[in-house]
């Protein structure tokens, strides 16, 4: 009896030690888990490796992110990111999945749908504000965006000028999907000479198509392909060892900068050029970068003596010839140009520096230590004036809003007008040329 007990304990007790409990068999599933998802945490993706995007986007804050399975990259240089510390509400909806396609929305008529971000997830669309996930999402694709297919590749929007309208492009395999904002339409077509594009970006009113670790830049309504691509995106979208154009190393001191033209047109956007090179310095956003100046003004290829913008066109001045370009995107070459300087303005050259200040029709055409106006609205156009200068060595020039600028070498002259700069007997103390203005470092 007492040895019977005794084995009925002996295996109550194995039983009990051996049979794990639902509460046992949660905690085991959770300790694994994880374990598991540390472990992926820590398997951190190097872009500088060459790798292939899932998206990129940039917010409402012009910072620029870049996806790759559940991390992404947070600007053009730094280490990957779990991405659910920005966007946590992926997370939950896609378990550490990855975003198919991202664009940030473009569209000044309707405010309150400006510089959204919205995400693609197979069917699924999300739409971030401020990195908050609006009320309502996820939706399916096809309740915001009729006639879209699901699990995208890649998306991208193109506001009015650059497209013919608001719209955004969907990529799928060989199909695009040119989708319009107002009316909701979808035009579907094909370009076999793209790549299929993993991902798309637009940046400084140019786009590209990210296919492995390389890019191809496009026009986005011929998606007419211009220049030698493909292109190593560690060459220019990020900053990596031994691969140019992003390095910090590449940045000039501000006291070596010297500007050739500088120039802003009518739609704000503001050019700084010096030798093959042009800079954008409106693009805070963005960041400023340097590009080859016949990369948007394909027909000037040896670097510019003086740049103006005028009625919605920007004129470029090179020895004796004068180039003029629709400003807006893509600049194109006004037919008949480029004409002699003296055809054009009544002028001969050489010329410095030349500057329109806003809702005039006056050109100022800095030669020398002498400054002359010409009036564009005029026909023919001739010197209706010519003044000296206080200041010599002026290499560019531009008005705007706070008065104008004058730049030799890296310092400039700041006036409040044309009229002051002619006719100031008093030599202002120049001011140097900063991180804030240029690209540059101290």
């Amino acid at each position: 009896m007492l040895l019977s007990q005794t084995l009925c304990l002996c295996l109550a007790l194995a039983l009990s030690y051996a049979a794990p409990t639902i509460h046992d068999v949660m905690m085991a599933d959770h300790d694994h888990n994880h374990h598991e998802d540390q472990a992926h945490h820590k398997a951190n993706p190097d872009r500088c490796d060459g790798i292939e995007f899932d998206a990129i986007v940039p917010d409402e804050n012009g910072h620029t992110f870049f996806f790759k399975g559940d991390h992404l990259w947070n600007g053009f240089k730094g280490p990957a990111q779990v991405s659910s510390a920005f966007f946590k509400e992926l997370d939950n909806y896609h378990h550490l999945g990855h975003v198919d396609a991202a664009f940030r929305m473009h569209n000044k008529e309707k405010p309150e749908k400006h510089d959204h971000i919205y995400f693609f997830l197979d069917d699924k669309v999300f739409s971030y504000y401020n990195h908050s996930l609006e009320e309502g999402y996820p939706k399916d694709i096809q309740l915001d965006f009729p006639g879209v297919p699901s699990h995208v590749d890649a998306a991208v929007e193109c506001p009015k000028g650059e497209c013919n309208s608001d719209s955004v492009l969907f990529f799928k395999g060989e199909e695009v999907y040119n989708y319009d904002i107002a009316t909701q339409s979808v035009k579907e077509k094909q370009w076999a000479h793209l790549p299929n594009c993993t991902s798309a970006f637009r940046w400084l009113e140019q786009y590209y198509c990210f296919h492995g670790h390389n890019f191809t830049r496009f026009h986005p309504v011929s998606g007419e392909v211009n220049g030698v691509y493909p292109k190593d995106s560690r060459h220019y979208f990020m900053s990596c060892p031994n691969f140019g154009h992003g390095g910090e190393a590449n940045v000039p001191k501000c006291s070596e900068v010297t500007l050739d033209a500088i120039t802003s047109d009518d739609s704000g956007k503001t050019y700084a050029f010096t030798g093959h090179n042009y800079m954008r310095l409106d693009t805070h956003r963005d960041g400023k970068h340097t590009f080859p100046i016949a990369r948007t003004w394909k027909e000037v290829t040896n670097g510019v003596d003086a740049v103006f913008s005028y009625s919605d066109k920007i004129y470029i001045i090179k020895g004796d010839q004068v180039y003029i370009y629709k400003s807006a995107a893509p600049s194109t070459l006004i037919e008949g140009y480029p004409k002699s300087l003296n055809a054009e303005l009544g002028i001969e050259g050489p010329v410095n520096a030349a500057f329109v200040c806003a809702d005039h029709h006056i050109v100022h055409i800095i030669q020398g230590q002498k400054m002359l106006d010409i009036d564009l609205s005029a026909t023919p156009r001739v010197v209706a004036s010519e003044a000296p200068l206080p200041i010599s060595g002026i290499e560019a020039g531009m008005c705007s809003r706070d008065g104008v600028k004058v730049y030799v070498g890296s310092e400039y002259y700041h006036y409040e007008t044309p009229r002051l700069l002619a006719f100031s007997k008093m030599l202002q103390e120049p001011k140097t040329i900063t991180p804030d203005m240029m690209r540059c470092v101290e």
